[in-house]
């Protein structure tokens, strides 16, 4: 997995790891979900992985839409 850069210095996400039709999401705490496009919708996972690349929103994003969406 990748260090989530958490730019605002407050997110609740520490890594991340992207395929083609998914993004798994570690939490500050260990708790690794995986959002796929099956579950969640192409849209959400598309935006989450651009989310994820910029370091910025996701933790945001993922409370406001996808929140229990996870596979």
């Amino acid at each position: 997995m990748k260090n989530y850069k958490n730019a605002s210095g407050t997110s609740g996400i520490s890594a991340y790891e992207i395929g083609p039709d998914w993004i798994k999401v570690r939490f500050i705490g260990d708790a690794v979900y995986t959002y796929s496009c099956s579950r969640a919708g192409k849209l959400h996972v598309e935006r989450m992985k651009n989310l994820a690349y910029q370091g910025k929103g996701l933790a945001t994003y993922i409370s406001r839409y996808v929140k229990d969406l996870y596979d």
